[in-house]
């Protein structure tokens, strides 16, 4: 052992590096808080609220290259025809260009939950025709164990495709087949599911992705939202009990972001569907004490277009007012005119917009994607 130790210490000796020097280099370019905010005071509103948008891609990766050096939003979502007809070297070529175009780098994120939904399924070449099972099959085949391996793995892919948000794991609860969401999640009952949620966070997160527990504050029996409204009448006290034990298990793992779904829970708010209701978000942020990025699903959905389209009013603004962090929107233009427009008016506290992006500029912190020349970019810009 001695032998090993003088081994050492004379690499570091007669190569000409000191345990000093290696520390520091560790440690020098790490963003602390404080920069963050000194970062924050000094962008213009129009910038803020950008990097509260997560978009869509473009026609094609140069169009998406454009508009993402134009507009500065604080990520982009990839769906399955963004992996298609591409080599993994080109692929990682083209993540990476997209992140150069952007001054305060860029969250990536894509829906891999395995089963139903696996974009990576979209190109196997990219995985080494790796199959991607459901949550449902994979408990089936390997338990709790085999759930947790998987999420694990999967994030692995992910960030060495340059993807650092999985919307995934679905912590929604269903044990009835006939259900909207219940193909998609465990099939297991709440407990179950918790426990399992916890440790899915933990493998998710340990690779550099972000994991977003979803579809807050759980779907259960109600219907889908992609195409028009879903309702429950389910009592708020049910959902204590029940729907919010596994996203309480993620928050306590530390999960980064939270999804939050479009569907209507009466008992707590008759007015607004979840993603736009300020009730829904005070209920995650103050009883399940979650202090990270909260996310909007689609705004393109059916359900959030027929309902703004009915109240004559941008689904942008009303997500902001709600209390979401980061907008899954392709309305970038259109809703940041509305959004500084309400700010300006005191309609919304610019210094709600200041935390939110605080926080979004924290994950990519902690995520290792956002570093000091990120920092000096901004300020030149």
């Amino acid at each position: 052992m001695r032998k090993i130790f003088l081994f050492l210490v004379s690499i570091f000796i007669f190569g000409g590096i000191n345990f000093s020097t290696v520390v520091y280099a560790k440690n020098v370019h790490r963003i602390n808080n404080q920069q963050l905010k000194e970062v924050i005071s000094k962008m213009t509103l129009s910038q803020k609220i950008a990097q509260m948008y997560i978009i869509t891609t473009k026609g094609t990766q140069s169009e998406t290259a454009t508009a993402i050096k134009q507009y500065q939003p604080g990520g982009i979502i990839l769906f399955g025809n963004d992996f298609k007809n591409q080599t993994k070297q080109n692929f990682i070529a083209n993540m990476q260009n997209y992140k150069n175009q952007s001054n305060l780098s860029l969250i990536i994120g894509t829906d891999q939950e395995g089963g139903t939904v696996s974009r990576l399924s979209s190109n196997p070449s990219l995985t080494n025709n790796k199959t991607f099972a459901s949550p449902q099959q994979l408990y089936q085949a390997g338990g709790r164990k085999g759930v947790v391996k998987a999420a694990g793995d999967t994030a692995k892919i992910l960030n060495s495709l340059q993807i650092n948000l999985n919307f995934a794991p679905v912590a929604d609860v269903s044990t009835d087949p006939n259900s909207f969401i219940y193909e998609r999640s465990l099939g297991l009952d709440y407990k179950q599911t918790a426990h399992i949620i916890k440790d899915e966070v933990a493998q998710i997160q340990k690779n550099k992705v972000a994991a977003s527990l979803k579809h807050f504050p759980g779907y259960g029996t109600a219907g889908d939202t992609h195409t028009g409204f879903a309702t429950t009448t389910r009592t708020l006290t049910n959902f204590e009990n029940n729907d919010f034990l596994p996203f309480k298990a993620g928050i306590k793992a530390g999960a980064q972001t939270v999804l939050v779904s479009h569907i209507f829970v009466t008992s707590i708010d008759s007015e607004y569907p979840a993603s736009l209701s300020p009730k829904i978000h005070q209920l995650l942020r103050k009883k399940l004490k979650f202090k990270k990025v909260i996310i909007t699903d689609d705004l393109s959905m059916g359900a959030i277009t027929k309902f703004a389209a009915d109240k004559h009013i941008s689904p942008d603004l009303l997500a902001v007012e709600a209390g979401n962090d980061m907008l899954l929107s392709n309305n970038i233009v259109d809703g940041t005119s509305s959004i500084v427009q309400a700010v300006k008016n005191k309609q919304i506290k610019e210094s709600q917009i200041n935390k939110s992006v605080y926080r979004i500029l924290k994950l990519k912190r902690d995520l290792g994607i956002l570093n000091q020349k990120n920092i000096k970019n901004q300020q030149r810009n």
